[in-house]
C-alpha cells in the first residue's frame, strides 16, 4: 500500500486466527470517562487508530494528564468534572464523530468557551442532531449551519427528558456525558436500541444509570470515580466483521478471532452472517468493566438471500458495507431503514453502490438502503474509497474473489479505525 492507494490479488479463500485491534467505540469512552473521573485510571488494548488518538489529543488540550508505554496502555489521571481548563486553541477531533459528538456533551457543562472541528469530511457530517439537546439543557452552540466548526459556551445544565429521533449512540453518549453536570435527571430515549457501551460503562465509575424500554436516564451530580482494576479494551467486533464476512462468502475459508467484543448489540452482523448461511460460533469468556469478550469462528456454508430491515440497522450499521460486498458473492441482499448511512464519512449507500458497481457487480441505490445481486465474481480494477474508512474494507473484500487485480484509492484511511488491517489481511491470505 502506498499512502493512498492499496492493490489486492485475487485469493478466493482466507484462513487463520486473528485478534482484532481494540474496540474504538469503548476506547473513545474509556478514555473520556477516565478524564472525568477522579482519580487514576488504566487502560490496556486501546485502540491505535487514528479516530481515538483525536479523542487523546483532545483531552490533553483541556488539560487532561494522559500517559502511556505502548501497545495499546493509557494511564489517565483523573480529576473530575470541573478540572478540564479552556484549551489555548481550537480542538480537533480529525475524521472521528465520536470524538466531535461525545467531546461536544463534555464541554456543554463547563464554565468556558471553546471550539472544536475536524477535517473536510467530519465538517460535511450534521451535528444539530447533537446540538438540539445539548441548548435545550442550557448550552449556547454555534455551528456552520448545523455543522462543524461548533463553538460552544458551557455553563450550568438543566436535565431534561430527550425523544432523539435517530438510534445513535453518539447522540445518547453526548447527552448523558452532559446530565452528569446538569441539575436534577436526564434522560434519553430511542426509537431503537443503540450501542450501550456508554450505559455499560458509567456504573463502572460508580455513576448510577437507570434503564427503561428504550430510554436510559443519568442523575446529575454524581462524580465518577476512577476504578481499582485495569480496564482492558476487548477487540474490535467492526473490525471482525470484515473477516467474518469475507470467510462467510468465500468456500473453503475459516477464520478465527480471539478476544473479540461480544455485546450483543454489536454482533447483528454475526447473526446475519448466520442467515446467510455461514457457520457461526460465539464462545464468551471474559466480562470485564461490563463488555463481554470471547472467540469467534466462522466458516463458509451454504449461500442465502438476505432481507435487513429497519430494526436491525442499529445493530450492524457500520458493518453494512462489508455484509454487502459478501453477499455479492454469495445469495444477494436487500436493505432498508438504513438512511443513517448517508451521513457517516461519506454517503455510504452511494458509494458503496457506485464502487461495486466498479468492480462489475449489480448494486442498486434505494433511499434508505440498497440492493446486491447475488452469485456475482467481481471484474477487479479501480475503486474509490471516498474517504471512508468501512468501504477500503469492503472492497477489499470483494476483491479478494475478482477475476483480476483491484487498486482502492484512498485506501490510507483504513488508518482511522484499523491501521494493521494489511497485515492482517496478509497474514490471512498467506501472501
Amino acid at each position: 500500500m502506498t499512502a493512498t492507494s492499496l492493490t489486492i490479488h485475487p485469493a478466493h479463500a482466507v484462513r487463520g486466527t486473528l485478534e482484532m485491534p481494540g474496540d474504538k467505540s469503548i476506547s473513545h469512552r474509556f478514555a473520556l470517562l477516565g478524564a472525568l473521573a477522579r482519580g487514576q485510571t488504566t487502560i490496556t488494548g486501546l485502540s491505535s487508530g487514528a479516530d481515538v488518538a483525536s479523542t487523546v489529543a483532545c483531552l490533553r488540550a483541556l488539560g487532561v494528564d494522559l500517559s502511556g508505554n505502548g501497545g495499546g496502555a493509557l494511564r489517565v489521571e483523573g480529576r473530575g468534572l470541573g478540572a478540564l481548563r479552556a484549551p489555548s486553541d481550537v480542538l480537533d477531533a480529525g475524521n472521528s464523530g465520536t470524538t466531535m459528538r461525545l467531546m461536544a456533551g463534555v464541554l456543554a457543562g463547563r464554565g468556558f468557551t471553546s471550539t472544536i472541528t475536524g477535517d473536510a469530511s467530519l465538517r460535511r457530517r450534521p451535528m444539530q442532531r447533537v446540538i438540539d439537546p445539548l441548548t435545550a439543557m442550557g448550552a449556547a452552540i454555534r455551528s456552520e449551519h448545523g455543522r462543524a466548526p461548533l463553538e460552544i459556551r458551557g455553563g450550568a445544565l438543566t436535565g431534561i427528558a430527550w425523544a432523539s429521533p435517530v438510534a445513535s449512540a453518539q447522540i445518547k453518549s453526548a447527552v448523558l456525558l452532559a446530565g452528569l453536570s446538569a441539575s436534577g435527571t436526564t434522560t434519553v430515549r430511542e426509537p431503537l436500541p443503540s450501542r450501550d457501551h456508554t450505559e455499560r460503562l458509567l456504573p463502572v465509575f460508580g455513576v448510577e444509570v437507570h434503564l427503561a424500554d428504550n430510554a436510559v436516564s443519568v442523575r446529575g451530580g454524581q462524580t465518577p470515580m476512577a476504578p481499582a482494576d485495569a480496564l482492558h479494551v476487548p477487540g474490535d467486533a467492526s473490525a471482525a466483521a470484515v473477516w467474518a464476512a469475507a470467510a462467510a462468502a468465500l468456500p473453503g475459508s475459516a477464520v478465527r478471532i480471539r478476544g473479540v467484543g461480544l455485546n450483543p448489540l454489536r454482533l447483528g452482523f454475526a447473526r446475519v452472517l448466520a442467515r446467510m448461511g455461514a457457520h457461526v460460533t460465539i464462545e464468551q469468556e471474559t466480562a470485564g468493566a461490563g463488555e463481554p469478550a470471547g472467540t469467534l469462528v466462522v466458516t463458509s456454508g451454504d449461500q442465502h438471500r438476505v432481507e435487513i430491515a429497519a430494526d436491525e440497522v442499529p445493530s450492524l450499521i457500520d458493518e453494512l458495507p462489508v455484509l454487502a460486498a459478501a453477499a455479492a458473492l454469495g445469495g444477494g441482499l436487500s436493505v432498508r431503514g438504513a438512511g443513517e448511512l448517508r451521513v457517516k464519512e461519506s454517503d455510504r449507500i452511494a458509494a458503496l453502490v457506485e464502487g461495486l458497481r466498479a468492480l462489475g457487480l449489480d448494486a442498486d441505490e434505494r433511499p434508505d438502503g440498497f440492493e446486491v445481486a447475488g452469485g456475482q465474481r467481481p471484474s477487479g480494477g479501480e475503486v474509490d474509497a471516498r474517504h471512508d474508512h468501512r468501504l477500503v474494507m469492503a472492497f477489499a473484500l470483494a476483491a479478494l474473489a475478482a477475476e483480476a487485480p483491484t487498486v482502492i484509492h484512498g485506501a490510507d484511511i483504513v488508518g482511522v479505525s484499523y491501521p494493521d488491517f494489511v497485515r492482517d489481511l496478509t497474514s490471512l491470505i498467506g501472501r
